[in-house]
């Protein structure tokens, strides 16, 4: 089999590394922090040469809250929005942003956006589009649903960091939530998620919500099985269900990774070589000399792709 195409939700990433490591710990020479840089840098290369893949894009939140997620759940994020209308994110992690986006074009790692897009759908997009085996490298358990072991597409759960990774396939899925991947977004819907403001149906938990996935299949089956007086619901269970009618008629499509986006064709390729000098100049500036070499030598050892 060729070596796997990891796609790398980045604002997970470097999220993480900027929680994960004081910003006075790493400074570049103008007192500027980088400790998201260095980390997020670090994470790569941890990635690149623990998993080896033949080819490595890093997808961004060009939108982190698409309009037609909204217009179907307003609350959709809606804790998270900062008063100029944009994302509640620390100062001094949006001030490295730019700089990871520039070391990552230096390095020839391309960094894939799409307007109206977030990272998810990017990654969804091209997690069904290129040929497998394909690996996600992310925090976000919603990515859960792109489990496919028939096309070899598995996630790398770093929830706990990339250097003690989860490997998630759909029998990893099922022993955890008790569904199938595939199922996943439903489940999720049922649940709920206060981080990305998902109210989900009151009084269901996850071990309801799998209990239900498993015996009507799909949410879909739910809905339809709340009409039918010989379902077998529990009256209090059928009452919370209606209650959330409306909530769970568009919560999936919220909850559900784009598949069909239109994503620019990437090759993604890793680098023979990367820029020497304007990697040293970035070096010298932000003070990440270390970071940087890792991540060259992480993306400039493995073998030539399998093509």
């Amino acid at each position: 089999m060729s070596r796997p195409l990891l796609l790398v939700d980045t604002a997970s990433l470097y999220f993480r590394a900027y929680f994960g490591i004081p910003e006075s710990a790493v400074t570049a020479p103008d007192g500027t922090p980088v400790n998201a840089v260095r980390g997020f840098l670090d994470m790569l290369a941890t990635l690149v040469r623990t998993r080896q893949p033949g080819r490595v894009v890093c997808a961004l939140d060009t939108d982190w809250r698409p309009a037609w997620r909204v217009a179907l759940l307003a609350s959709y994020k809606a804790h998270r929005l900062a008063a100029d209308g944009g994302e509640q994110t620390p100062d001094g992690l949006s001030a490295q942003v730019p700089i990871i986006l520039d070391v990552l074009d230096a390095l020839g790692v391309p960094a894939v956006g799409l307007a109206g897009y977030e990272a998810d759908d990017v990654i969804g997009t091209l997690a069904t589009r290129e040929p497998g085996p394909i690996e996600v490298a992310s925090g976000d358990r919603d990515l859960f649903q792109l489990v496919d072991d028939d096309r070899a597409v598995s996630v790398l759960y770093c929830g706990r960091g990339v250097s003690k990774l989860e490997v998630y396939d759909d029998a990893v899925v099922r022993g955890k939530y008790g569904v199938p991947a595939a199922a996943y977004a439903d489940f999720a819907a049922m649940r709920g998620d206060p981080s990305d403001g998902l109210p989900g149906v009151a009084g269901v938990g996850e071990k309801t919500a799998a209990r239900l996935i498993e015996r009507y299949g799909s949410l879909d089956g739910v809905l339809a099985a709340l009409d039918d007086p010989a379902s077998g619901f529990a009256p209090g269970l059928r009452t919370k269900l209606i209650a959330a009618r409306d909530y769970l008629a568009v919560a999936p499509e919220v909850v559900g990774v784009a598949r069909e986006a239109a994503v620019p064709p990437v090759d993604g390729r890793l680098p023979v070589a990367a820029e020497g000098e304007r990697l040293l100049a970035l070096a010298e500036k932000w003070n990440i000399a270390g970071a940087l070499r890792r991540a060259v030598d992480a993306l400039t050892a493995q073998p030539p792709a399998d093509r």
